[in-house]
């Protein structure tokens, strides 16, 4: 048994990281009451906690490669454990996107460790095994994060964040009672500028769709971030370039295969994941269900994804990951094309045939998709390649959920124009921050009735709006996986544990 106990310690670390991804989803309409949140404040909530991960998770690989991974995975917890108190603990909207923000940089410290102590810690067949439990963990955390969220709301959505900290305190004591402690030997100096860069251009994309989603795409708050984030984007490339020891090696990109493969898992968790925010509004907002029986709503995303990715996952990895992902991203947006069948006298059920064929999707892809990458990179960038399929995956939540918001206002706004009421930009914003009972109480009894199905119809117009962005999605990733990947299956050797293609120096 004591030989699994540092898996059990990594895979706790692992599971809160990411469960606190999608557990907060259920939580907005309470949140957004409680704090008076608007909606640009709603969708940084959930945009900053995966902006961090994916802007700081390769430079804090190269840090704990340096100074030591298990300490730079107990930082995380530590960093992670306080941050999750001061969510919970938020007296205002800007308190606790500011905590959710450090949640991320613990979280990233986490994440960036995780594959590499296992790979430290297990070899041949365990190493094989434990790769496959904490693949079982990483689909379990996303798919039971809602349902989660919704029992802990159901007690305060303070709660959501509470919970974290005995769990965090179980992985501390395990990590330092059973994992040892690794670095690699003549690892280089953290690519700082290179962390920078990437993390003020990343920002500044996400800072400037969500203004557009909030004020509309014509106004220089919106489009002007957005613009000077591409541009430092397009100087983190140049610098880059230039390094010896960069942070990611941009070079890797003239592989079709590794471009396919990166563009497959940013449009995957953008396809799969950041719609439910918008769904998980409604179903408490405008169809009234309490947080428990909304997050219960997405047991069939959650239950299928982690049956298919159990069932099938040890085959498909011997599958070629151009088949395996580029279909698993169609049965995505196949599936989100089944939610845009949402109207307005829809109840929660409509979105129970959508949510099973994403389900699939997700557990389709997810479990091949580090493979496939380390297979399309040179063993020497093993590491950098992993460390790149998760930067992309929480960039395209990220990017998913602040883009997602402009096209709902869009439409939402649309619909409360035409219906007549008077400044539909602001109340669409104030709709898509779940604030409808709000809206409502505050109106003249009389109309109220009438005023409910406007807002009902709206509501329903900007999410379908949404659902066929994220069918659109999914379907172009797969499209541009099954055109770009190489279609040959992952060889032999990369089947099993990811390695970074050196051996690790035991710390004295």
């Amino acid at each position: 048994m004591r030989t699994w106990l540092p898996l059990v310690a990594i895979c706790t670390g692992t599971f809160i990281l990411l469960i606190d991804v999608t557990i907060v989803n259920v939580a907005l309409p309470d949140l957004a009451t409680d704090l008076s949140t608007s909606f640009d404040q709603l969708q940084w909530v959930v945009d900053v906690y995966a902006l961090a991960l994916a802007a700081l998770v390769l430079g804090t690989g190269s840090i704990a490669d340096l100074y030591g991974r298990r300490r730079v995975f107990l930082v995380g917890l530590v960093v992670f454990a306080m941050a999750s108190l001061a969510c919970g603990l938020a007296p205002s909207a800007g308190w606790l996107i500011a905590a959710r923000g450090l949640q991320g940089i613990g979280g990233a410290a986490m994440f960036a460790t995780t594959i590499a102590l296992i790979n430290d810690c297990y070899e041949g067949r365990d190493r094989g095994t434990a790769f496959g439990v904490w693949g079982a963990v990483v689909g379990a955390a996303a798919a039971l994060g809602p349902i989660v969220g919704g029992a802990l709301t159901e007690l305060s959505w303070r709660w959501v964040f509470f919970v974290n900290l005995p769990v965090c305190v179980v992985a501390v004591v395990l990590t330092l009672a059973v994992v040892g402690e690794f670095r690699q030997s003549g690892a280089p100096r953290p690519d700082a500028p290179g962390i920078a860069l990437f993390t003020l251009g990343a920002g500044a994309v996400v800072y400037g769709l969500v203004e557009a989603a909030a004020t509309g795409w014509g106004q220089p708050r919106a489009w002007g971030p957005i613009a000077g984030g591409l541009l430092v984007l397009g100087l983190w490339v140049l610098v880059e370039l230039r390094r010896d020891a960069p942070m990611l090696d941009v070079r890797l990109f003239r592989n079709r295969s590794f471009t396919g493969i990166m563009i497959g898992a940013l449009l995957l968790n953008a396809a799969a994941f950041s719609e439910l925010v918008y769904a998980s509004l409604w179903l408490q907002s405008i169809e009234g269900l309490s947080p428990l029986r909304a997050g219960l709503v997405f047991i069939p995303l959650s239950f299928m994804s982690f049956a298919v990715a159990a069932g099938t996952g040890r085959f498909l990895q011997t599958r070629s990951p151009r088949l395996v992902l580029g279909s698993g991203l169609v049965l995505i947006g196949a599936g989100a094309l089944l939610l845009a069948f949402v109207d307005a006298g829809s109840s929660w059920t409509v979105l129970v045939p959508g949510l099973a064929v994403m389900g699939i999707g997700v557990g389709v892809s997810n479990p091949t998709l580090a493979s496939a990458a380390l297979a399309a990179a040179p063993r020497e960038r093993s590491g950098m390649a992993s460390g790149a399929v998760n930067t992309a995956r929480q960039l395209g939540l990220a990017l998913g959920v602040s883009i997602l918001g402009a096209v709902f206002t869009a439409a939402a706004g649309a619909t409360l124009r035409d219906g007549g009421l008077p400044d539909p930009a602001a109340t669409a914003s104030a709709l898509s921050a779940g604030q409808a009972p709000v809206i409502l109480a505050g109106a003249d009894p009389a109309a109220r009735p009438g005023l409910g199905d406007l807002l009902a119809a709206a509501y329903t117009d900007g999410l379908r709006d949404a659902f066929l962005a994220c069918g659109a999605a999914g379907l172009l990733g797969g499209l541009l996986v099954f055109w770009l990947v190489r279609a040959q299956a992952p060889a032999v050797q990369r089947q099993g544990a990811p390695e970074d293609g050196r051996e690790p120096t035991p710390a004295r």
